[in-house]
């Protein structure tokens, strides 16, 4: 079966489930008994935009491996971010190893107010609106770490319940109505009709004058 060639306007791409950010590409060099061995070690984060974010470290001989390396196990290890109207539900602070990183939520409009590092994985993560402050290190690796470990903190606050229980019963309350108007219509359609036939009857036949006898004339 012969395919059917594109045409010069048509453009076939492939919609990526998640967006790619390369945090760091460093140098490695391992020194064994025959000499020095280098390598490549890629740090990279993935995220949706949606809530959903994963980070992976690869290594390999070339670039394009350790980052191929990274970005599968960022896959393996993707973390569902609790996001409360594009910004985070509560305030957190983080101590990791050198890295020391406080999170603080936002107004809307506000934006993403973080360092490089840091703002790449709020980003792909989805979040719009968040305050970020950083004491430590400046090691990406770590600062990217650390964020991860503040995302996992993240609890439901009662705020948010209460805006979920809104949501819901809006939602059933509309459903009921919509399910009580169906209802009502597959009534009104089964439901026999009262009304008498119409039989149609005639006019009545409008009398007829008598014609009048003229009389011979006689001469």
């Amino acid at each position: 079966m012969t395919k059917r060639p594109h045409s010069k306007g048509e453009v076939h791409k492939e919609q990526k489930e998640y967006d790619e950010q390369v945090i760091e590409i460093s140098r490695v060099v391992k020194v064994v008994k025959g000499g020095r061995r280098l390598r490549f070690r890629a740090t990279v984060v993935i995220g949706n935009r949606k809530g959903k974010v994963g980070m992976g470290i690869g290594k390999s001989n070339e670039v394009t491996g350790a980052i191929q390396k990274a970005i599968s196990q960022a896959k393996k290890n993707t973390l569902q971010v609790l996001m409360d109207q594009g910004t985070i539900p509560h305030d957190v602070e983080v101590k990791q190893k050198s890295s020391h990183i406080k999170f603080m939520r936002a107004k809307p409009g506000t934006g993403v107010i973080a360092g490089n590092t840091i703002r790449k994985v709020l980003e792909l993560a989805g979040l719009k609106d968040i305050y970020t402050k950083s004491f430590g290190t400046t090691n990406k690796i770590n600062n990217t770490k650390a964020t991860f470990s503040a995302l996992k903190l993240l609890r439901t606050t009662p705020g948010m319940d209460a805006r979920a229980r809104k949501v819901a019963d809006t939602r059933a309350k509309l459903a009921q109505e919509q399910a009580s108007k169906q209802l009502a219509k597959q009534e009104k359609a089964v439901q026999p009709t009262t009304a008498k036939p119409v039989v149609a009857t005639k006019p009545a036949a409008k009398p007829v004058a008598p014609k009048e006898q003229t009389k011979p004339d006689n001469k």
